[in-house]
């Protein structure tokens, strides 16, 4: 089977989740990873390790950088040519934008938050939320379909070296109606989705001036802040730092879970987490009855107690 495989990247900096798309591809058939967009050079690098049996990069003056629909039709070039299939990306906004596009260009379904397929061809993916499991086919002679993040862990280990071919694409003003022109720069080292350590505080937390504990906490233990929606819908933090279904999807070492009840939306953002510890006085709360290890207690309390251990123990 041939397998092709979006590989997403920023300017050369490969998303991590692209990696799960790899390792889970060469389960599948012979891999090749698909580069587009200034850069991809050096996203290439170290791609064989993951399964790439080949690495092709679509060139064009007009791929400076990232354009849905440019994208998409270069995508599209290559896999025709190719022979493709079978072709996946990782579940981000961007793995999602660029293949329903390319799904729209070849008339074909997409699959999206795809978490196994069977030996018949059919894919169980992520509905509502994750709430929710569903068992699809699709019809045509391509599958095309995105992996939800963090269905598998990226492995490398492969120890081969991918076949680099650079693979000119015809592109017209048409495919620059969506591209990046300017970038602004909000954040810098590791962000909410790359934090080995989240500690979140949900409706619990009482106020906006509460989560300069937590902000204290993350910063003692090298972590980000996240929190729950109704925490941004109150105002006290910005949109970027909600986790969940409608924010960003985590997958830390640990998830510090305070004053957050657990509602599903919020959870399918974090159920990924390798420790769960949940901070709530209701024992019956789903967060705390779902998690690792839980504290039932007043979190204004907790949350002290810790930042002095911790301080106590740095000396």
């Amino acid at each position: 089977m041939s397998v092709y495989v979006l590989v997403e990247h920023d300017r050369g900096d490969v998303e991590p989740t692209s990696l799960e798309a790899l390792t889970f591809a060469r389960s599948r058939g012979v891999v090749t990873a698909v580069l587009v967009g200034h850069g991809a050079d050096r996203a290439a690098a170290g791609l064989g390790d993951y399964g790439a049996a080949a690495v092709t990069i679509a060139t064009n003056d007009l791929l400076a950088d990232y354009g849905p629909d440019a994208w998409a039709d270069a995508l599209r070039q290559i896999i025709e040519a190719d022979g493709a299939t079978e072709v996946l990306a990782s579940g981000t906004d961007r793995g999602n934008e660029v293949m329903a596009q390319l799904a729209a260009r070849l008339d074909l379904p997409m699959v999206a938050n795809v978490l196994e397929i069977g030996e018949s061809g059919e894919v169980l993916r992520l509905q509502w939320g994750g709430s929710l499991h569903e068992q699809a086919s699709t019809p045509g002679p391509v599958l095309l379909y995105t992996l939800s993040p963090h269905t598998v862990e990226a492995t490398g280990g492969a120890g081969a070296e991918a076949v680099l071919v650079e693979r000119p694409v015809d592109l017209d003003a048409t495919a620059l109606v969506t591209m990046i022109k300017d970038r602004v720069t909000t954040a810098e080292g590791i962000t909410l989705a790359t934090a080995p350590i989240v500690v979140s505080g949900g409706r619990g937390m009482g106020s906006a001036e509460a989560f300069d504990m937590l902000e204290e906490l993350a910063a003692l233990v090298g972590g980000k802040v996240g929190c729950s929606r109704v925490v941004t819908n109150n105002g006290w933090r910005n949109h970027r730092d909600q986790v969940g279904q409608t924010g960003t999807v985590v997958a830390p070492d640990v998830y510090l879970a305070c004053g957050i009840s657990g509602a599903i939306q919020h959870w399918v953002g974090m159920m990924n987490a390798k420790t769960v510890i949940a901070i709530n006085t209701d024992k019956d709360a789903p967060m705390v009855t779902k998690a690792d290890y839980a504290i039932v207690a007043d979190l204004h309390e907790v949350v002290p107690a810790i930042i002095e251990e911790i301080k106590q123990r740095h000396g």
